[in-house]
């Protein structure tokens, strides 16, 4: 509403000299008398009454523009004449460089060392502390039937994207999201998941559990635009998780020598806490 009296003082401005020409014309010769049998008004003057005529009209049509974007505003319909976004869509008016660089691609810098302090929770490990997820394992995504994993296995929101996973990880991953929310909420709104669970074998080997099967990783994107396996390169928006889920202790997948940056699993640091703590 700060415009309203701005606006009326730039229609003040431009009216004055209209005023002014229009007055002297009814005043006639300037000899005193008062009347319209003055001589009649010059060309410059005819050109530049016309000239304000135009920017008056120009003006308050500027003005019916802007009280019809301040009457949307105040009904909550956004500033572009058009419908109100929907849920976890952003609201804009064009292109937005910062927001919109979230889904750049960029080359990922020392992504081996990008998890220094953390280590693998390989498979032989974890199945030596849990167990193995199902008695056998393929190239396709089956039911989890270990009793021990099972009774942990939820299904949740945890922010931007539903999960199935081990609470613990479910747990963790509220606090990670929460924690993104807070600092950087337009990156928080494009947060996309390719998925969690996924009982199988790590593709090209045999019977060698992937940590999806465990439910202690999912994938990650932005926009759901999925990454390029193996190209040292990733979305910027996950470069910035990335920081996030490493002081939570998670491990990112952009560190293994086949590039996976979408990856982010529990660490074996987090699993060896947990177990300290009782929770698996």
């Amino acid at each position: 509403m700060r415009l309203i009296p701005a606006i009326i003082i730039a229609m003040a401005v431009i009216a004055a000299p209209l005023i002014w020409l229009l007055i002297v014309t009814l005043m006639g010769p300037g000899d005193g008398t008062v009347g319209f049998d003055g001589p009649a008004i010059d060309s410059g003057a005819r050109i530049e009454l016309e000239v304000l005529r135009q920017q008056s009209e120009a003006l308050q049509s500027k003005v019916e523009e802007l009280e019809g974007r301040i009457a949307r505003l105040e009904s909550g319909g956004g500033g572009t004449g058009g419908p109100p976004p929907e849920p976890g869509q952003i609201p804009r008016d064009g292109p937005n460089q910062i927001i919109d660089a979230y889904a750049q691609v960029v080359l990922i810098a020392n992504r081996r060392n990008v998890n220094k302090g953390l280590s693998v929770a390989s498979p032989t490990y974890l199945i030596s502390v849990l167990g193995s997820p199902r008695e056998s394992l393929s190239d396709d995504c089956e039911p989890m039937t270990n009793p021990k994993l099972t009774s942990m296995l939820v299904l949740e929101n945890v922010g931007p994207i539903r999960v199935q996973m081990l609470q613990p990880a479910v747990d963790s991953l509220k606090r990670v999201f929460a924690k993104v929310e807070a600092t950087d909420p337009d990156l928080y709104a494009r947060i996309n998941t390719a998925g969690s669970l996924c009982v199988r074998q790590i593709r090209g080997t045999v019977g060698r559990a992937s940590t999806h099967s465990f439910g202690l990783s999912l994938d990650l994107n932005i926009d759901g635009r999925l990454d390029t396996l193996g190209d040292g390169k990733t979305q910027l928006g996950l470069t910035i998780l990335a920081d996030f889920f490493k002081e939570e202790g998670w491990f990112w997948g952009a560190a293994f020598s086949r590039e996976d940056s979408m990856h982010f699993e529990v660490s074996r640091e987090m699993v060896e806490r947990w177990r300290t703590e009782g929770k698996i």
